[in-house]
């Protein structure tokens, strides 16, 4: 998912409960069996793009017309929510994966065996990211993580080399020696939203820290590593407001060494003027902490005409198959859900390579069986880095206060 879509995914749970305030949607749907509905969060698509000419395809391909509607990520919850209320859903829905367990909660969602969809070839971490229970709702298009840029010229300058650099103990000396030749190490977004907590989960899940007990000593470890940095200035103040785009912009500057960011910025990569390299975010201990995942599943709304679901199911086939999801998270800028894909991905860009390791240890916020308690965890979360940071409370305090409210 892009960097505007994941602010609202914390927010999601507690906007949904404004129903009234929301326009139904109805003119999307239709009654008549040779048109099916699908709705996604990508409004920036218009009809001349890949991604709406291959949902045109895969209806034709099916013998249906489909009547495509792109909303940004909230309105697109709300509404989904509110018209299988109303008994309108649209056959095929494509939301932000976070929401894939508020809706299925709200028992909006079918699972892929109830239209019989094929998701033996999805990687395992990424399927997760829609399970709620037992059960898995939706099929994943793709995915894409966080990792590190560096620039090439400040790592050469301090004589770091990025491929020795795998774990925190490393980072952390590289940093300094970039600090001794008068650059700066790295930058991040610690804002105080969803965005800061999705850059802070690397860190906390590579401590070996469970969103379950945030007041552990190794989540500990992960908010007294970000604190130190920013203590002993290798890391700016300014991630306390940092979004990730802001975030991004005083990498680009080419004075830091590293910029905590994702895939969606490669484009970007491209325009900086210098050098620059990839590496996975490292873990307290060695080898790619798990970051969370991004992204969108395509889902099968609940239909009170089940008669409907063999074209969905179609659709949604067509939609995830091996040589149009190539196309699809090549316009989106995300790693494949499969092996096979990511390998065509690579040998079309070997770049991708590291963000293929990227997401194979990734994770997402809503696994583990969490759901709809997500957001009640990240908001203290960030909540708890924000103090920490800001040197209004330690670590460990500023933590034991996010567990607390986090049980409540």
């Amino acid at each position: 998912m892009t960097v505007r879509r994941w602010i609202t995914a914390a927010a999601a749970t507690t906007l949904l409960v404004s129903f009234p305030a929301c326009s139904s949607g109805t003119e999307e749907t239709s009654s008549s069996d040779s048109s099916y509905a699908i709705w996604d969060p990508y409004p920036q698509f218009d009809g001349s793009s890949g991604w709406v000419q291959l949902l045109t395809k895969c209806g034709t391909d099916a013998g249906v017309t489909v009547k495509r509607t792109g909303y940004d990520t909230t309105d697109l919850t709300n509404k989904a929510l509110l018209a299988a209320q109303q008994g309108n859903s649209p056959d095929v829905l494509v939301v932000d994966n976070p929401v894939v367990s508020t809706l299925a909660e709200a028992g909006a969602l079918t699972t892929p065996e109830e239209i019989k969809a094929d998701t033996t070839a999805i990687e395992p971490n990424l399927l997760a990211a829609g399970r709620l229970g037992d059960k898995t709702y939706g099929v994943p298009i793709g995915a894409n993580t966080l990792a590190l840029y560096y620039n090439k010229k400040v790592l050469g300058a301090a004589g770091v080399d990025p491929a020795t650099i795998k774990d925190w103990t490393a980072l952390t000396a590289a940093l300094q020696k970039v600090k001794a030749t008068g650059k700066k190490g790295i930058t991040f977004s610690a804002i105080g939203t969803e965005e800061g907590s999705f850059q802070f989960l690397p860190w906390f899940w590579g401590s070996g820290a469970q969103l379950t007990q945030l007041d552990s000593p190794q989540a500990g470890a992960a908010l007294t590593l970000w604190t130190d940095w920013v203590k002993q200035g290798l890391a700016p103040n300014s991630v306390l407001n940092n979004t990730q785009t802001t975030s991004w912009q005083e990498f680009a500057s080419g004075n830091f060494a590293f910029g905590e960011n994702g895939t969606w910025q490669l484009a970007n990569a491209k325009k900086t003027g210098f050098e620059y390299g990839i590496i996975p975010i490292p873990s307290a201990a060695g080898g790619t902490a798990p970051a969370p995942t991004g992204g969108e599943f395509v889902t099968a709304p609940v239909q009170d005409d089940t008669g409907r679901y063999a074209v969905t199911q179609k659709i949604i086939a067509c939609l995830t198959s091996t040589d149009n999801a190539l196309t699809t998270d090549t316009t989106l800028s995300y790693i494949a859900a499969t092996k096979a894909v990511q390998e065509k991905q690579v040998a079309q860009n070997p770049e991708l390579k590291v963000w293929v390791e990227a997401v194979g240890a990734a994770k997402g916020r809503t696994s583990d069986n969490l759901g709809t308690k997500y957001p009640k965890i990240s908001q203290p979360l960030w909540t708890a880095f924000q103090a920490a940071l800001s040197g209004s409370s330690t670590p460990q305090q500023a933590l034991a206060t996010a567990q607390s409210a986090a049980a409540k």
